[in-house]
């Protein structure tokens, strides 16, 4: 009898089947090439796309929505929409995606100072007005307990148009379904960005 092919054989990576909390799972050919990417993008097949993965409808639903809102040509800058990811991650308490989009920011604005003071940002001087709104909206967004008022949209309008402001809040909607989804299947960090201190800035209860 012949030897069953190893799948992802030609992709340098290793059968698929990974285990994630104790599950098993096979992963249909069709998505090589995104765990192709990602090993060699971050060295490693990184957990949240293993367990999107699972149900390969919804993975791909999710990686194109998540295409459309960090693409070049986004009316947000790169640093703004790293501001919004690393903060609504904060509130949500998902580590792995305080990880992973801290460094992102620290490499967009070229620094740590931006990451180590954002649960911090109301008191901080290193954000400006524009940001500073961004981030009040991603808060009452984000807040079961608060609500987003007229006056603060009305303040977001000096910035921007109401097409960026729903892109905007397509955004902080996106990385609330991501940082929940992680969350709440205990996704640990890889480790790409060392944090000298717990710096949720989350309330608490």
């Amino acid at each position: 009898m012949p030897t069953k092919q190893r799948p992802y054989a030609f992709w340098g990576l290793p059968a698929l089947a990974f285990a994630l909390h104790g599950w098993q799972r096979e992963y249909p050919w069709v998505l090589r090439p995104f765990f192709w990417n990602q090993k060699r993008k971050y060295g490693a097949i990184l957990r949240p796309g293993l367990l999107w993965a699972r149900v390969p409808r919804l993975f791909s639903a999710v990686a194109v929505l998540y295409g459309v809102l960090d693409r070049k040509s986004s009316p947000l800058s790169p640093v703004l929409r790293s501001l919004v990811t690393v903060r609504v991650s904060q509130i949500n308490w998902c580590r792995f995606c305080i990880d992973i989009n801290s460094a992102t920011l620290a490499k967009r604005s070229g620094s740590m100072e931006k990451v180590e003071e954002l649960a911090q940002w109301k008191e901080s001087d290193l954000f400006n007005e524009k940001e500073k709104v961004v981030l009040e909206y991603t808060e009452a967004v984000t807040y079961s307990d608060q609500q987003v008022t007229d006056e603060l949209i009305e303040r977001l309008k000096v910035f921007f148009n109401e097409d960026s402001i729903v892109e905007l809040t397509g955004l902080i909607a996106f990385q609330n379904l991501s940082s929940k989804f992680n969350s709440a299947l205990d996704v640990p960090p890889h480790v790409f960005c060392k944090l000298p201190h717990d710096n949720s800035g989350n309330k608490q209860a």
